[in-house]
């Protein structure tokens, strides 16, 4: 374990600090397009399937628990008693087609 506790962390002669780039500045350096363009497409999170579902393509069980890195999309002209309603999106372990599924706060479940 004391392998991975570096004092003493090795720079190149040739390493110049200034040059780097902060993620802020990155993000900022995007046109305004590309921003809403990003919002569209929606955020990635980490997250479980709430119920067992099978992949359409393949055939392929998911059961529920399985963790899967989700595109979540906030669905703008659809709201229920001022609740938000959102889509996830995720891909099939074995075939990698895109799955969907869409949340429904009226009857406390997915779509």
């Amino acid at each position: 374990m004391a392998e991975r506790k570096v004092l003493c962390k090795y720079y190149p002669p040739d390493f110049d600090p200034s040059r780097l780039v902060k993620a802020k500045q990155m993000r900022d350096a995007l046109p305004k397009g590309d921003k809403s363009e990003m919002k569209k497409r929606g955020v990635s999170v980490r997250m479980m399937l709430p119920m067992s579902v099978r992949c359409t393509t393949c055939g392929e069980f998911m059961k529920i628990g399985t963790k899967f890195n989700m595109r979540k999309e906030n669905l703008e002209d659809e709201h229920y008693l001022g609740i938000m309603i959102y889509r996830f999106y995720w891909k099939c372990k074995r075939c990698s087609g895109e799955l969907t599924m869409k949340t429904d706060p009226k009857n406390s479940d997915y779509v």
